[in-house]
């Protein structure tokens, strides 16, 4: 049966690493590409492409209609704003023979609220970064005194037109041009990316650490695979807990005295997430193969031995 990743865009890496494990897992089954441009560059880097309606014309029995026409058994999600969307039709998806890769809709709706998964998290215990709707509440944490602070939307991943950095007066001007800001302090430190695995059953697999060396528009560029079991513990203890599935991303801080601060969860396969996976963290392959019935345990998580460092790069392709 044939696998179909959502919203391909120019995710080339990503298209690449599916059908790696495709070949390895299923042997002449086709990679197919769905996306709402026709120009959009993936298109020419998996077997069939499907220019598919948007999420809002785009019903779930006409979704199911297409799948079995074109054998279809397992949906890849890729995009923050179709998240929710497959996390709602998941059962009814796989009622109809089509496993997605896709965390529950709770899961999926704490990560895309930065204000909830702070609220959420904080009262269990867990070290993450204070948010708020109102910039004068930080006085209030125990980070009133940092001088410089974060706007973000609410609502979404990413940090795409957040403002970083930011005085009291600039963090409020740059939060009139947001629909729904939130504010936090802003921590110095060293960011870190973590790619955990989890089964259909929310048991973590295993997690990758990765330091963010250079960033931009919220994406690493240069990242460089590191062992931290402290950071590997905590993201899979919460994954665990709030019922994660498939392959999830954390994101945080480790400041100069060691501490570590929570960003954010996004409940997908990352931009620089390949090099997990060159890291052992064989996420799609196992999920196809879970897909068609291999219990988990019989996979095993081997983590390389020597670190590694993964570069994003533009590449030409001759056709």
């Amino acid at each position: 049966m044939n696998v179909m990743i959502m919203s391909i865009s120019q995710k080339v890496p990503m298209i690449k690493a599916v059908r790696d494990a495709l070949h390895r897992a299923r042997p002449g089954a086709k990679l197919y590409g769905a996306d709402i441009s026709a120009s959009c560059l993936g298109q020419y880097v998996v077997d069939v492409f499907w220019l598919c309606p948007s999420l809002q014309d785009l019903t779930v029995d006409s979704l199911i209609s297409y799948c079995h026409a074109q054998e279809i058994s397992v949906i890849i999600p890729s995009r923050d704003g179709e998240l929710l969307y497959f996390a709602e039709q998941r059962q009814q998806l796989e009622k109809a023979g089509i496993r997605v890769m896709i965390s529950d809709v709770d899961a999926v709706e704490l990560c895309l609220d930065k204000l909830r998964f702070y609220e959420v998290l904080v009262k269990q215990g867990y070290p993450v970064i204070p948010t708020f709707t109102e910039l004068e509440a930080i006085a209030t944490s125990s980070y009133y005194n940092v001088g410089q602070y974060v706007v973000k939307e609410r609502f979404g991943a990413g940090s795409i037109n957040a403002g970083i950095g930011l005085s009291p007066h600039e963090t409020k001007r740059h939060a009139k041009r947001m629909l729904n800001p939130v504010f936090q302090p802003l921590i110095q430190g060293m960011e870190y990316s973590v790619d955990v695995f989890l089964t259909g059953e929310s048991k973590a697999v295993g997690a990758i650490v990765r330091q963010r060396n250079w960033v931009m528009n919220g994406e690493s560029q240069i990242t460089t695979s590191v062992r931290y079991p402290e950071i590997e513990e905590l993201c899979q203890q919460i994954a665990e807990q709030f019922r994660f599935r498939g392959h999830v991303i954390f994101q945080l801080i480790v400041d100069g005295d060691k501490r570590q601060h929570l960003i954010e969860c996004n409940c997908r396969f990352g931009g620089a997430s390949t090099l997990s996976l060159a890291m052992g963290l064989d996420s799609f392959f196992w999920f196809l193969k879970e897909s068609e019935g291999t219990q988990i345990d019989d996979l095993f998580f081997h983590r390389s031995a020597h670190e590694k460092m993964l570069v994003r790069h533009a590449e030409d392709l001759i056709l």
